[in-house]
């Protein structure tokens, strides 16, 4: 534990804990701190002026990063006929129907993304239980429940994140690696305060970002100014 606080503390030196950093200065800073063994995952979170237990101030949905998460993506696709086909012919690791629903029963869940068409929701409903705590369960608004199974497959191999607001307005997603280039991931983040800029309810009131902040997998936090993200559209 003590080579680990000291690590951090090393870290800290690069931070200037009382600023709120551009997001191009931010991506610089964050990228600075890479100290693990392993490529780090860029994350950015950001508490939200909502209240998610009002329906109409849920934030919740998808967007397709331009330059990619970094992530190798398993996705799996429940399907028959025609759509499993397409399904397979997109890249799908894994295409099913009531074969995939067992298996999924047996615990044997070895993909990332689900996708369903809308007439088989009732059979991906069986393992609604299993899927919803693990952040698997297909939803229209993520763009996991659709009969253009080839286009979704296609997005969630290419980079889409899904992000939705917790309980107490936060939403969290990793927008990159720490190998990208401070463009990649300037392009990233742009992207995705831009989706969920464009996500903020009309019922929301006041400061809609409240804060925000960029981070590493196993690094300090740096704060964002907060208009900037704001004026993001």
């Amino acid at each position: 534990m003590a080579k680990k606080a000291k690590r951090i503390q090393e870290l800290l030196k690069k931070v200037d804990l009382t600023q709120e950093y551009s997001l191009e200065n931010g991506i610089k800073t964050v990228k600075s701190l890479a100290s693990a063994k392993f490529d780090e995952t860029v994350e950015i979170a950001m508490k939200l002026n909502v209240d998610p237990r009002h329906a109409d101030q849920m934030v919740r949905g998808s967007v397709v990063l331009p330059e990619g998460t970094g992530k190798k993506v398993r996705v799996a696709v429940i399907a028959k006929d025609v759509k499993a086909d397409e399904a397979k012919a997109a890249g799908a690791d894994i295409v099913g129907d009531d074969d995939l629903v067992e298996e999924i029963q047996k615990g044997n869940i070895n993909f990332d993304v689900l996708i369903a068409t809308p007439n088989l929701m009732g059979l991906v409903g069986k393992v609604g239980r299993i899927l919803g705590p693990k952040g698997l369960m297909p939803n229209p608004k993520t763009g996991t429940v659709t009969m253009d199974v080839a286009q979704a497959v296609k997005n969630a191999k290419s980079g889409q994140v899904n992000f939705r607001v917790d309980k107490q307005g936060n939403i969290h997603a990793g927008i990159g690696k720490a190998s990208f280039s401070q463009e990649q991931i300037m392009n990233n983040a742009s992207t995705f305060i831009k989706a969920i800029n464009k996500h903020k309810p009309s019922t929301a009131k006041g400061r809609y970002i409240k804060n925000a902040a960029l981070s590493l997998t196993m690094s300090p936090s740096v704060k964002l100014e907060i208009q900037e993200l704001l004026d993001l559209k």
